[in-house]
């Protein structure tokens, strides 16, 4: 998370609240998670920044844009939906630079919530669905958790894998290997 972690995080809490005491993690995790990538926007950036900028009326757009986006999702009903009304409270308060850093945090309370770990696995030659349900059942032990795996394929690793799990990556792939080498040879 980038300089607007300590705001974010009691704004995530409550949406999470809202989340948990409604039943709506998944509506709510695609709403955050589109409106944070339209706010990194190099566009929405400047209009951020700008001053005199309307940012009400960049608040409604973006609802507008996720309503159109995400088709009926609870959070997004007429006007006064609890994903716009968050959206406005953002702007009011000055805080809608800080919703991609919201997004971040809500899904790691989301998953924690949910008992489940993000897993994403960057592997030099394709891996098989047989292959892909055996790291998931390894990693669900070692970890304690249901593990959603996202699986990536890179030609230029050579070979072996690279596992990142929340912060953590495991790396043995040759290409790092071979670059390890290289600068111990260098010395």
């Amino acid at each position: 998370m980038s300089e607007h972690g300590t705001v974010a995080r009691p704004y995530a809490q409550a949406v999470f609240e809202l989340a948990r005491d409604g039943g709506t993690f998944a509506a709510w995790s695609d709403f955050l998670q589109l409106a944070a990538v339209m706010v990194s926007g190099p566009e929405v950036g400047r209009l951020l920044s700008a001053p005199g900028a309307d940012l009400q009326r960049l608040a409604l757009a973006i609802a507008e844009v996720c309503r159109e986006q995400l088709g009926n999702s609870p959070l997004l009903t007429g006007p006064a939906g609890a994903g716009s009304n968050f959206l406005r409270l953002l702007v009011e308060k000055q805080r809608l630079g800080a919703l991609p850093d919201i997004a971040a945090r809500y899904e790691v309370l989301k998953a924690e919530a949910e008992n489940t770990l993000e897993v994403t696995l960057t592997t030099a030659a394709p891996v098989s669905a047989e292959q892909q349900a055996r790291i998931e059942g390894a990693l669900g032990r070692r970890f304690g958790r249901q593990i959603r795996l996202t699986v990536h394929h890179d030609p230029q690793l050579i070979g072996g894998a690279r596992l990142q799990v929340g912060d953590r990556v495991i790396d043995g792939s040759v290409r790092t290997g071979l670059d390890k080498l290289a600068t111990a040879l260098r010395v």
